[in-house]
């Protein structure tokens, strides 16, 4: 119980995530205890709650909430969609310029207000529900271990899966599980494989 308390208090420390991170927030409770039982150490998982908290620090700064992160061993996935290139430009400066991340996955766009592509976006109810909706069946995954892949989705579709696999069949089921929704587009990967 003492290894756990440190993990949760880590955790917590990060979980006051930018306004469009509502996913953490509804999810808190089990991913406080998920995060807790990881095959990772708590040293590890500090590190990661330290890069996130200066990623939303940075939105803080930029008083926006366009963006959205997930982390795993320090390899930091950011999506999001902002219609001010100024901030845009300002953001990517101060994301890349956070230290401890070993790999960016930058997956955010400058898409102007008025650009006709918006109107094939999905709204952010159902980019929430891709999301939560892929994280879901990873859970019910026999021979998944859930708790060490992150999943996050945008609105043109695509589902985001980040983590770690003990093995190639792993590996695999999580992939096909995350293609499996209907408005599903197209998958990331970003997943290593390692015992």
């Amino acid at each position: 119980m003492r290894r756990i308390l440190p993990i949760i208090a880590a955790a917590l420390l990060a979980a006051a995530p930018a306004a469009a991170q509502l996913t953490d927030l509804l999810t808190a409770p089990k991913t406080l205890i998920d995060r807790a039982i990881e095959a990772r150490s708590t040293s590890d998982i500090a590190k990661d709650n330290a890069i996130v908290v200066k990623v939303n620090a940075a939105m803080g700064k930029l008083g926006t909430i366009k963006a959205s992160t997930e982390i795993y061993e320090q390899r930091l996935l950011v999506t999001g969609i902002f219609d001010d290139k100024a901030v845009y430009d300002r953001f990517e400066r101060e994301v890349r310029a956070v230290t401890g991340v070993r790999k960016l996955y930058w997956h955010v766009v400058y898409l102007a207000a008025d650009d006709p592509k918006r109107k094939s976006l999905l709204d952010w109810g159902d980019t929430l529900a891709l999301g939560t909706k892929a994280q879901a069946r990873l859970v019910g995954t026999a021979g998944v271990a859930d708790v060490n892949f992150r999943v996050a989705a945008d609105p043109f579709g695509v589902v985001y899966l980040l983590g770690r696999a003990r093995s190639q069949e792993e590996a695999t089921k999580a992939l096909a599980r995350a293609r499996d929704g209907h408005a599903v587009k197209r998958v990331a990967n970003y997943v290593e494989v390692r015992p």
